[in-house]
């Protein structure tokens, strides 16, 4: 079978190669994929900054943002043939920690944990892969090739279910608005949640023209290309930092309301210096009683209630998020941005 493998830590070593089927040691679930997400963190262990491969071998297949359909399962374990299905991407520790003895492996504290595609497990992008029923998510049909969206839309619900619990630390919490920073798909699953809440949401992104000012516009939300009103006019409730960029992190801590709340969900490149006045900003933080945390990956819970969002959601503008659809054998491409980029996708049924 076809599957797209890089050897980690060795910069464009990525191939489409020929593969065994997967073994049943991955899980007693078969699943025929269909598609398959490219993010930030494929190009990165493709260019040899991440990744690493399974125990005793060179290479690692890629691909942690899936899609497929069951061919064969066993009885009573939850999934029949037929069944559309999403992977989720991380394992506990074989010895967990607390957090992952609870199922909450997306808070491992001893980083031990492994992760399909990305450390030290098989990804998804080959043209079939196993999976253990308990981590694979059954969705509605009626999404199609939007269910590829569940992995980054369950980041995005731990973000929003974890910024909720802290709002509840005031019994008078009552947030009205959001900002959430970048226009990628992240940002636009932020702003879908915020919609789905009754929210005004507002998007900041650098984008002018292209397909991102209106999907933001369809949400009902306010789009911002470039730069956000004076911060004495908006003071967001909320902030949700999905760019990772220096400046739009340290301007989103700035810019909550008191008392705010700050998720960071963009992943910063730590390629560029940035002066920051840490005591000014620690005086900002104690005496507006704000609050700034930082979310990333997501265990079964948030896999399940992203794909309620999902399943409320219109699925045209689910469908539009989805800007290109490449070929397993032109995976290069796919990894190729174009100026109108949201989500690129591998397409394993061409």
């Amino acid at each position: 079978m076809r599957a797209l493998t890089v050897e980690p830590g060795r910069a464009d070593s990525a191939q489409l190669d020929k593969v065994p089927e997967p073994p049943l040691e991955d899980g007693a679930v078969l699943v025929r994929t269909l598609a398959v997400g490219i993010c930030g963190t494929d190009a990165e262990i493709v260019a040899g900054g991440y990744g690493a491969a399974p125990a005793g071998r060179s290479r690692l297949i890629l691909g942690h943002e899936s899609l497929g359909r069951v061919e064969a399962a066993p009885v009573d374990c939850g999934l029949a043939a037929g069944d559309l299905v999403v992977g989720i991407v991380r394992r506990p520790d074989p010895e967990p920690c607390r957090y992952c003895a609870a199922g909450e492996w997306d808070m491992c504290a001893n980083g031990r944990y492994t992760e399909r595609g990305i450390k030290g497990l098989n990804g998804y992008g080959s043209d079939y892969f196993r999976i253990e029923p308990e981590f694979a998510v059954r969705i509605d049909p009626a999404l199609g090739l939007a269910g590829v969206l569940l992995e980054p839309a369950s980041i995005v619900t731990k973000a929003w279910e974890h910024a909720e619990r802290i709002g509840r630390r005031s019994a008078a919490w009552q947030p009205r608005t959001v900002l959430v920073t970048g226009a990628g798909p992240i940002g636009l699953l932020a702003a879908l949640l915020g919609a789905q809440r009754g929210l005004e949401v507002h998007v900041l992104d650098r984008a002018t023209t292209g397909p991102k000012p209106q999907l933001v516009r369809d949400l009902g939300a306010i789009y911002h290309a470039g730069r956000l009103p004076q911060a004495d006019a908006f003071r967001p409730d909320m902030v949700f930092e999905c760019t990772g960029a220096p400046a739009l992190v340290l301007d989103a801590i700035r810019r909550s309301g008191s008392p705010g709340i700050v998720c960071l969900a963009g992943l910063s490149s730590g390629q560029h210096e940035f002066n920051l006045d840490l005591a000014a900003l620690n005086r900002s933080l104690v005496l507006e009683n704000d609050a700034v945390f930082g979310a990333v990956n997501a265990n079964r819970s948030h896999y399940e209630k992203a794909a309620a969002a999902l399943g409320a959601a219109d699925r045209s503008w689910l469908a539009r998020l989805i800007s290109r659809r490449v070929a397993p054998e032109h995976w290069a491409e796919a990894l190729r941005k174009q100026p109108d980029d949201v989500k690129v996708v591998l397409d394993f049924t061409q």
